[in-house]
């Protein structure tokens, strides 16, 4: 995808993003799940942009981000995102994060307040474990030579087994996409999420938040969201039939849900 801008972090990295929508709306950012780009979301940006200055990026390590050597820290992966709104010169947003992007918006609803308006946790975990299965997806990439085995793990993750007979050009569009990331970039990635712990931290979020859950998921199950909704005080649970990739498995009632969070009819 073309219209992508760049900006350079503190710490010398090279972050893609980009902006869809009028100018004069309100800014909605949307964080990816490991593992893809920001084309995730290409399938709500049409109904998104009727509301909202939309505002993507490729997370470090993905896409036409650099992807650094090394073990990657959710507090970097949220700096990265402060870092990004100073750039682009904006204050506050609404923040929508799916996966590793909720627990991005989770260190922003903690440590980075201020910046978010509304934020939205979609099928995420304030921890994973064990850490020794994060130790061995890191040992795996170091020595493969291609992401195809990635990308089938992830598939299988993601979506029901009726999504991937039934509606191949959107998984295989996905297998593709995960093909696409740098393995270092993804072993970073991999060790922030072993090392994120947000179990007690979480209640300190006292930002608006609506959670929305997957109830077939196997990942950050339904379970790792009721979590998340306990600990912030007044938040909202949503748990749609899906999988892992809830905005793409069930994309009208997935955006309804958003719309209807920020206050516009879906």
């Amino acid at each position: 995808m073309e219209n992508r801008s760049f900006f350079t972090t503190g710490d010398g990295c090279k972050i893609a993003y980009r902006f869809d929508g009028p100018a004069d709306k309100p800014v909605l950012m949307l964080a990816n799940s490991i593992a893809t780009t920001l084309e995730m979301w290409d399938a709500q940006i049409a109904s998104l942009t009727r509301y909202f200055r939309v505002l993507r990026y490729d997370m470090r390590g993905h896409g036409q981000s650099a992807a650094p050597a090394g073990a990657y820290s959710l507090d970097r992966l949220g700096r990265d995102v402060v870092e990004l709104l100073d750039a682009v010169g904006i204050e506050q947003v609404h923040f929508c994060g799916l996966s590793l992007g909720g627990m991005v918006g989770q260190w922003l609803g903690i440590y980075a307040a201020d910046r978010v308006d509304r934020l939205i946790l979609c099928n995420t975990s304030p921890y994973l474990s064990p850490a020794g299965y994060f130790d061995e997806m890191i040992r795996e990439l170091a020595r493969t030579k291609d992401m195809v085995g990635m990308a089938d793990m992830f598939i299988g993750n993601w979506f029901p087994a009726s999504m991937r007979e039934n509606r191949r050009d959107v998984v295989d569009g996905f297998h593709k996409m995960v093909q696409t990331i740098s393995p270092q970039g993804l072993a970073g990635s991999f060790a922030a999420v072993r090392d994120m712990d947000l179990r007690r931290t979480g209640a300190l979020i006292e930002r608006p938040t609506l959670i929305i859950a997957g109830q077939y998921d196997t990942v950050t199950l339904a379970s790792h969201s009721d979590q998340i909704a306990t600990a912030i005080h007044g938040s909202k649970l949503v748990v749609l039939p899906a999988v892992h990739l809830s905005n793409v498995e069930f994309p009208e009632e997935f955006v309804g849900e958003v719309l209807t969070f920020l206050r516009f009819a879906a």
